[in-house]
């Protein structure tokens, strides 16, 4: 009998899998009342497009739904078996790939990340906003160095955006993954930009990791209070007004 890790390589099950998990994100997606902050969030990043998205690790599934229909988007997966069942996810709402992640050992050229760094770059180059998870492999809330090189790279702004739902189970993993429930709240929240210098040497990449750290543990928390109630300023009586606004994702 095939064991559970074998058939998470069948391909057949790798696209089952990566189906459903896109349709139930619609699911999520289509019976949440929604939530943007700041409101005016499009007018702002219009202005810097294409931009880099910055999401921890195991709360980014409910990323996509941010798109705008005239958003050309890519997001960096990483080469394992899981994250090919997450690729064909993210392709079916819409949001293009690159493959490849960062390492803290010595395989960076076997997980990639030679590659999906310049893959990145060019990305950016030709007008696609890129969403990346900003941990640090296998290290929950604390950015590497990855995402600021790669601002300072391509010149273009970091925007830290955190999602959250009201009804979800929180995993008891590394990443704190959250598997978001429908029909409940769901807000997405996004912090000022990071913008790196092209000639940033290496204190100035570091402030600039920190603040990655600091505005993204900032938008999460503040995506939290909003769908859990504890936001007494933010007003959800607009929330129809933004569903107007939403993404249109086939």
């Amino acid at each position: 009998m095939m064991s559970l890790r074998k058939l998470g390589t069948v391909p057949w099950v790798q696209k089952s899998v990566g189906t459903l998990a896109a349709n139930y994100l619609r699911l999520v997606w289509g019976t949440c009342s929604y939530g943007l902050e700041p409101e005016d969030f499009y007018d702002r990043v219009a202005p810097d497009l294409p931009v880099i998205v910055a999401t921890w690790h195991g709360q980014h599934f409910m990323i996509p739904f941010l798109r705008h229909e005239q958003h050309r988007v890519k997001v960096l997966i990483s080469r394992h078996r899981d994250g090919e069942m997450f690729a064909l996810a993210a392709e079916r709402l819409g949001v293009e790939t690159i493959r490849g992640s960062g390492t803290q050992g010595r395989d960076v050229q076997r997980k990639g990340g030679v590659y999906a760094f310049k893959a990145m770059v060019d990305a950016l180059a030709e007008g696609y906003t890129i969403v990346m998870t900003a941990d640090v492999p296998k290290v929950s809330r604390v950015a590497g160095r990855g995402i600021v090189q790669l601002a300072r790279a391509s010149g273009r702004a970091i925007y830290p955006v955190a999602g959250a739902t009201s009804r979800r189970l929180e995993m008891n993993n590394w990443d704190r993954s959250v598997i978001h429930l429908p029909f409940g709240r769901f807000a997405i929240t996004v912090g000022e930009p990071i913008r790196v210098s092209p000639d940033a040497d290496d204190a100035a990449l570091e402030e600039a990791r920190r603040t990655v750290e600091t505005r993204l543990n900032a938008a999460t928390e503040r995506a939290y209070a909003i769908v859990d109630g504890r936001a007494a300023d933010f007003d959800w009586s607009r929330s129809n007004m933004k569903r107007m606004r939403r993404t249109q994702i086939a």
